[in-house]
């Protein structure tokens, strides 16, 4: 086989790989300002999308453009959330640079979808294909790619460490290449447990002593895994942005089998109260003393732009981040400094801010974790902003590893 590294290769965002120029591998986008996407033209045969990510599946809609009608081939969830992450970004940046496809383009891609559940094998441009669980959200998938003769895995992004919504990943089918996701290469992290117990008691003594909480989070996955500690630990909450559309995707027949225990998740949402945001509902809520759950999970856009600057000038309340804060981003400049640029302005907070690390991404111990059942395999290391770093490291281990180059062709 050959591999071409169109995204993803030395950095997140824009994952996008293909090979032997007729079966692409996730096909996204970098969401920075300006956006990024995958290098050069592509047209194959079929593609196959590891998991429902920005990153991974925000440019699969132009791959319609023209004649071209590739089979695209996918869990039942990673459909459902491209499909809704495209809608939002046709919604939010239609017609502009920042959104790369048309209405026409994405309505293709429904005419094209072929949906697989883990462990099936299916036929993808020639070759023999099969998902696997990868624990990162729900629906996503290592992908085992073989041509009768050489078996590469694409790890996806994968987590090996159980949470709310699923269990940690141990699929490690045998292989003969693994390109390896390292985002977290350089991170080791406590139990998460450790870190779910110290969230939910840091909110209710916020919630006991008058205040209120916005939880800014992602909305697919880390949303819901806020719901379900809600649930558990009988906090009151509101829920307001994207997250509530994932939710009922999660929920829906057919999408329940990929969650470690559908009944949390739907008792979560029981528990939860959904805001629709119309007269004024938000500024309401931010007087309460409740928490609230919302978009955006980095404070660039989402209800969080009505929420903060409600409950910011209040030493009681607070802010609890749930995820990464992507230098650049208001989340990140709020964490550094107590400043935030929120909706065109410059806002001190006085309310406290915490950050937790809930992140759905295995760190160093996980990944090493999940490489130990491929030390006679090749191993290719990107979607990290240190590949060429972890390579070396896996080299020194005894490995036979290496950090391709954005752009770079090699042959496995």
């Amino acid at each position: 086989m050959e591999v071409e590294f169109l995204g993803g290769a030395g950095e997140v965002g824009r994952s996008a790989l293909v090979i032997d120029d007729t079966l692409l591998l996730d096909y996204g986008m970098d969401s920075g300002n300006p956006p990024a996407f995958p290098l050069g033209d592509v047209d194959p045969e079929a593609v196959v999308v590891s998991h429902g990510h920005l990153d991974h599946v925000g440019s699969i809609p132009t791959l319609l453009s023209g004649d071209a009608r590739p089979a695209i081939h996918w869990t039942p969830p990673t459909y459902e959330l491209t499909m809704t992450l495209a809608r939002d970004t046709l919604k939010l940046h239609g017609g502009t640079y920042d959104c790369p496809f048309t209405e026409a383009e994405l309505a293709r891609v429904t005419q094209v979808s072929e949906t697989h559940g883990y462990r099936e094998t299916f036929e993808a441009a020639g070759y023999e294909v099969t998902f696997f669980e990868s624990g990162h959200i729900p629906g996503s998938a290592h992908v085992l790619v073989s041509d009768g003769e050489t078996r590469l895995l694409y790890s996806g992004d994968f987590h090996t460490e159980d949470q709310q919504l699923l269990s940690g990943t141990t699929a490690r089918p045998d292989a003969d290449t693994v390109i390896c996701e390292s985002t977290y290469a350089d991170t080791t992290r406590g139990p998460r447990q450790q870190t779910e117990a110290k969230f939910a008691d840091s909110l209710e003594q916020t919630i006991w002593s008058g205040g209120t909480v916005v939880v800014p989070a992602f909305a697919i996955g880390r949303t819901q895994e806020m719901l379900c500690l809600c649930e558990q630990y009988d906090l009151e909450c509101y829920v307001d942005g994207m997250g509530k559309r994932v939710t009922e995707i999660f929920l829906r027949e057919g999408n329940r089998e990929f969650l470690r225990d559908p009944e949390l998740l739907r008792r979560a949402k029981g528990n939860a109260r959904f805001v629709d945001g119309r007269d004024g509902q938000r500024k309401r809520i931010a007087e309460q003393n409740t928490v609230i759950i919302t978009t955006s999970g980095m404070l660039h856009g989402g209800p969080a732009m009505t929420y903060i600057p409600e409950i910011r000038s209040h030493p009681t309340n607070k802010i609890a981040m749930t995820g990464y804060q992507v230098e650049g981003t208001p989340g990140r400049s709020l964490l550094e400094t107590g400043s935030a640029e929120i909706d065109g302005r410059m806002l001190r907070v006085s309310a406290q801010v915490e950050q937790y690390d809930f992140s759905a991404h295995a760190d160093r111990e996980g990944l090493l974790a999940f490489l130990e059942s491929y030390r006679d395999s090749e191993v290719l290391v990107n979607h990290g902003d240190r590949c060429e770093a972890f390579a070396e490291e896996l080299c020194a281990d005894g490995f036979e590893a290496r950090a391709p180059e954005l752009g770079e062709r090699l042959k496995v």
